[in-house]
Order: C-alpha cells, then sequence, then structure tokens
C-alpha cells in the first residue's frame, strides 16, 4: 500500500515525521481525509486532533491552528503547536480548562477577553480528548 510522508513542524521545531496510510484532520472549511496522491493545497486549520491511521495503528496529535500543506506525496502542517497523545500533562490540561471556564464565567465582572479564554478553553479540551483519546 502507498504512503504519504507527513511532517508536523510549530516554531519550537519539529513534532512528527512519518510514512503514514492516511491523514485526517479539521480545516477551517471541514473535515479532510488526505491519502497519497491527494490533489495539492493549502487551507488553514482548526484547533482539533489529527488522526494519523497507519495500518491498523491511529496516532493522535492535538494541533493548535496553524495550516496544512497537501502535496501527492506529502503533507505538512505547520502548528502553531502541536503535541503526541502521550506527551500531554492531562493534570495541566484540566486546569488550563478549568481556569478557562472560570474566566468565561467571569467576565461580565470583570474585563476579561472572553474571544481568547473561549480559545484557551478549546486549546484545553482539544488536549484533554486527544490525550484520552476520546476523538
Amino acid at each position: 500500500m502507498k504512503t504519504i510522508k507527513v511532517s508536523v513542524v510549530t516554531p519550537d521545531g519539529p513534532v512528527y515525521e512519518s510514512d503514514v496510510d492516511m491523514v485526517s484532520t479539521k480545516a477551517q472549511s471541514g473535515e479532510l481525509g488526505i491519502l497519497p496522491g491527494h490533489i495539492p493545497m493549502v487551507a488553514p486549520l482548526q484547533i482539533g486532533a489529527v488522526r494519523l491511521k497507519n495500518g491498523g495503528n491511529t496516532e493522535l496529535l492535538a494541533v493548535n491552528g496553524g495550516f496544512i500543506e497537501v502535496r501527492p506525496d506529502q503533507v505538512t502542517i505547520l502548528a502553531q503547536s502541536a503535541e503526541q497523545s502521550e506527551g500531554i500533562d492531562i493534570e495541566r490540561a484540566k486546569s488550563a480548562k478549568q481556569r478557562a471556564e472560570q474566566r468565561l464565567a467571569d467576565q461580565k465582572r470583570d474585563n476579561i477577553d472572553a474571544k481568547r479564554a473561549e480559545l484557551a478553553l478549546q486549546r484545553a479540551v482539544n488536549r484533554i480528548s486527544v490525550a484520552e483519546r476520546r476523538i
């Protein structure tokens, strides 16, 4: 079976590099499923999971925005941040989720940036879901 090379890169450096059978992720225009030979494209990514299928195994990465570039033989994800599921500190993610929820609840009282708090909540929920493999 043909494979496609996948590279996930953040400002801090490479996070993932391997050959896989299929890549699935959420672009801002909707869900993408990418197989070897896919047409070239570039799309902005949402906060979400990247599923990398290789044989019977599926690896998950928590990606916090960025862009995906697809070529017939290679996929490059340029992400603001990305973590492999086994590298996520779930307790830290849960406390970040609680802080974001508290900020959203207090936004009427305090001068809280609601959009920033909402994005922090989305990132925390994404990290928790990937770590617990509930995607």
